[in-house]
């Protein structure tokens, strides 16, 4: 298993995606909205790249809400806000249905072969961000925390890992990283005793995976959250105690580029400052350059932190909270 997570094209495999998965740097695919046309279709995908690499990791984004790539025979996930509400009134009633959320999306992900989703979201609403808003669960740093473990132990039920996202906080500027340089001018003491604390809670409750923002916050560091050392080994690692897998956000956004516009560099950076494994995708040519040319041994705690998301195949439940699977859906989809 190597450092890269990439995209691919369509809806099957091309040459060009072969020739790329093959490449020994590969380790990762991550599946969009492009690649799904329906249930049949993504299991001939998967099956596909599974040929090339049998232990490659397939992951999706599939928080729920706005941001879900297969919906057509996969059930509609709400969006986090709408359990935050329901927290305010009901605290059973929402840790109930976010972890019926999590225990669907893992079944459903596990069904075809997908190890994986990026999710939960553990940003806080501060009511400003414009690419976070909605996939937040609150603004109450409690709320989220509650509820992002509930949604996690669902996750877990269903032999899924989870990799919770952006560390160590994008809820509090507007700007969108996909789009722009992105910068919070927050204190260190700020961001610690606030967006901190839902990671540090979920990584004490075991979560195994994590993915740091593109912003850059200058009273700590000048790099992106992602491509900084400070920030994924003297607070991620040492300061919150994480073991799991760092997964950097895609290296192709805009705050990524703004930072290091040499893809070669701007990865090593990334993978030097402490990220087990680095996403490139919708840049085909970058990411040929990319693995035509880099060079880097990953060590065998990384892999082995990467090895511990893979889907357990052996975890599913029929049965979660007394309900099953069937009437989980239902449960999910009256919210």
């Amino acid at each position: 298993m190597a450092c890269l997570m990439i995209d691919i094209e369509g809806l099957e495999l091309i040459d060009s995606d072969i020739e790329r998965i093959k490449h020994p740097l590969v380790g990762g695919i991550i599946l969009f909205s492009r690649n799904y046309q329906d249930r049949s279709q993504l299991i001939k995908l998967i099956i596909s790249i599974r040929e090339i690499k049998k232990n490659i990791l397939i992951a999706v984004d599939h928080e729920g809400g706005r941001v879900q790539r297969f919906k057509d025979e996969f059930t509609t996930i709400p969006k986090m806000s709408l359990f935050g509400k329901i927290f305010q009134t009901d605290k059973k009633l929402a840790n109930k249905i976010a972890k019926l959320s999590g225990w669907v999306i893992a079944e459903e992900l596990a069904a075809v072969d997908i190890d994986f989703s990026f999710t939960p979201v553990l940003d806080v609403d501060y009511g400003a961000s414009s690419v976070i808003g909605d996939r937040a669960f609150h603004q109450d740093i409690d709320t989220i925390s509650e509820l992002a473990s509930s949604l996690v132990e669902g996750l877990n039920i269903g032999g899924m890992q989870s990799v919770s996202k952006h560390f160590p906080g994008h809820g509090f500027i507007k700007y969108d990283t996909h789009l722009e340089t992105a910068t919070d001018h927050r204190t260190l003491e700020t961001i610690q005793q606030n967006d901190m604390l839902t990671f540090d809670r979920l990584i004490k409750n075991g979560v195994k995976g994590i993915m740091p923002s593109h912003v850059i916050y200058p009273s700590c560091d000048q790099s992106p959250a992602g491509l900084s050392g400070f920030w994924l080994q003297d607070q991620l690692r040492d300061r919150l105690g994480f073991e799991g897998a760092i997964f950097s956000d895609d290296m192709s956004m805009q705050a990524a580029q703004d930072s290091e516009n040499n893809i070669i560099l701007r990865v090593k950076k990334a993978l030097t400052a402490g990220c087990d494994m680095v996403l490139v995708c919708n840049s085909p040519i970058e990411l040929d350059k990319l693995i035509g040319e880099l060079q880097w041994e990953p060590d065998l705690k990384s892999l082995e932190r990467l090895q511990a998301m893979r889907l357990n195949r052996d975890m599913h439940n029929l049965t979660c909270c007394n309900h099953s699977i069937n009437e989980a859906r239902s449960i999910i989809t009256k919210v």
